[in-house]
């Protein structure tokens, strides 16, 4: 008897041992904390219960910047994840590093999954497409600047709630209005590069930078200090000196402020829904990003931002079959719609967002498909979005020599030609460095 349970024993160990060398893990980096970490955390659970052949092991690796220079690390050291999550500020610098990453077009066909390019929204996927059509990277939190409102602040000032402004100058009104009302920050704005200079260029069909912003070549130089730019950063400067415009930091700092209702209007990410729908005590809206209606052309488009899905080099064959499938996982219309819904991010494909649409998701939350409405329009040379070499030190730049304006140090044409001459140089450098 006492045999026969410890044969059974052995036989469950062995078992037990088997299932779990069957199942590869694959280690995924990611940047997403709170609601969103929730959101990363859920789909790797759904796709592991899917099946039993795969793991997907996500991990928190601090904001962008530091996954990033992290994974670089992991890379020299010879132990990267086998997918890092990297914001499009970092595309081109990801597209230089050859023989580090392998381009998700050959790890799905590779892996033997069914992959259409064209599947995906044109606007997110081509921009980490390679000028050769092959797809470098996989779409996976792509969000554009959107404008926020608090309602119930609008109606204490008089303003219509269903209303919000469409121009700066009505946004400067607005502004009047609600710190007439008592607020002390009727206006803010994240990340200020991509929502005051990037998407606004986009907006209003005007380059942020040469070479078709940086999409025509490495030897692109930054242009964001025409009469236009100019122009706008004065207004956001006299809104600061008047207290209609309150800087609240750089990145996303400024998110908190108009979550917890400090803040009543602010450019930011779509995918700031999600925390607002959950942690916002307020009535909540959202509108198209603010142009002057004195420019030609405008509203063009805006541009991407958020991040997409880098696989590895130096992985096992079985590993890029298993990222394979968790990328077409999270390509299903049902999985991609659902994930749009739930973090305001875009939706990847256009499967997921016809499936969204058709759902009345639109309807019963009125401004959700705002940040769809202003991606799909048709794009130029000029708003196809911006991709630079050594981004992330050129925002920082730019996050400088603005915060001397909104300090009252700095005129903004004396700000904008600095960050434009430190800019180019970071570009210089880039150029030089990946000289093929």
């Amino acid at each position: 008897m006492k045999f026969k349970f410890a044969a059974a024993a052995l036989v469950a160990a062995m078992s037990m041992s088997f299932s779990a060398r069957a199942e590869t893990e694959i280690q995924w980096w990611h940047s997403m904390g709170g609601a969103l970490g929730e959101w990363v955390n859920d789909l790797a659970k759904d796709f592991n219960a899917s099946q039993k052949t795969y793991k997907i092991v996500p991990t928190f690796k601090g904001s962008y910047d530091e996954s990033m220079t992290a994974a670089i690390a992991a890379y020299r050291a010879g132990n990267a994840p086998h997918i890092l999550q990297v914001f499009e500020v970092g595309t081109a610098t990801m597209m230089a590093s050859k023989g580090a990453i392998k381009p998700v077009g050959e790890v799905m066909k590779e892996g033997g999954v069914k992959f259409d390019p064209a599947a995906y929204v044109p606007a997110v996927a081509g921009y980490y497409t390679a000028p050769n059509g092959q797809m470098l990277s996989f779409p996976f939190n792509s969000s554009t600047p959107v404008f926020h409102y608090n309602k119930d602040a609008f109606k204490a000032a008089g303003l219509d709630p269903e209303k919000p402004p469409t121009t700066w100058p009505e946004v400067a009104l607005a502004a009047a209005k609600l710190k007439t009302s008592g607020h002390k920050c009727p206006y803010t704005t994240s990340w200020m590069s991509w929502t005051q200079l990037e998407s606004f260029s986009a907006w209003h069909n005007t380059l942020y930078a040469t070479k078709n912003n940086g999409f025509g070549g490495l030897d692109t130089r930054l242009v964001f200090n025409t009469p236009l730019h100019v122009r706008h950063i004065e207004n956001l400067a006299n809104m600061a000196k008047s207290g209609l415009f309150v800087y609240k930091g750089r990145g996303n700092a400024a998110d908190a402020s108009f979550v917890s209702g400090e803040c009543a209007m602010m450019t930011g990410s779509s995918a700031l829904y999600g925390n607002v729908v959950r942690n916002g005590k307020f009535g909540y809206g959202i509108g198209t990003l603010p142009y002057y209606p004195d420019v030609p052309g405008a509203p063009q488009n805006t541009v991407i931002g958020g991040a997409s899905l880098w696989v590895m080099s130096g992985k096992k064959t079985d590993e890029y079959k298993g990222i394979a499938q968790f990328f077409s996982y999270l390509s299903q219309p049902d999985v991609a719609a659902k994930s749009h819904q739930r973090t305001g991010y875009l939706p990847v494909t256009k499967a997921s967002f016809e499936l969204t649409d058709k759902s009345g998701f639109y309807k019963k939350n009125p401004g959700t498909d705002v940040s769809v409405n202003q991606m799909i329009r048709k794009t130029t040379d000029k708003s196809r979005g911006v991709r630079l070499g050594n981004f992330v030190q050129i925002r920082t730049i730019i996050d400088e020599e603005l915060e001397g304006v909104w300090g009252g140090k700095k005129q903004p044409k004396e700000a904008l030609d600095a960050a434009i001459t430190r800019g180019n140089e970071q570009l210089e450098r880039f150029q030089k460095a990946n000289k093929s």
